[in-house]
């Protein structure tokens, strides 16, 4: 897991929305987000808007202390929208995979149709 000291890849581990725990292992040398690993882990996130923040199909609950940057105030405005909103919530598409996330809980949220 480590190059020269430095992280080549994080673990993220993610309750998917049949209660299933997957722990993914994710290389740090590709820019990717959240949203982008389930779908890449072909968990059940369609990931529509494309990451913009306009579809809230990657709407997740964040289940461990990590640090992460604030929402932008286009994810907060998409969050006002959906339904089973927590004060965790967060959109996957909006949390970059960076070593600071190595570690991080998150629960994919129920979709509105539910």
């Amino acid at each position: 897991m480590h190059f020269n000291g430095l992280m080549d890849e994080i673990t993220i581990h993610l309750t998917d929305r049949e209660g299933e725990l997957h722990d993914i292992e994710i290389p740090l040398d590709i820019d990717l987000n959240l949203m982008e690993v389930c779908k890449a882990s072909d968990l059940d996130v369609d990931g529509t808007c494309g990451g913009m923040a306009l579809c809230a199909s990657c709407h997740m609950y964040v289940e461990s202390d990590h640090e992460l940057p604030e929402p932008s105030e286009d994810e907060e405005i998409m969050l006002d929208q959906v339904l089973f909103v927590e004060d965790n919530s967060r959109l996957g598409c909006q949390i970059k995979v960076t070593e600071d996330i190595h570690g991080l809980k998150v629960r994919l949220a129920h979709l509105g149709s539910e």
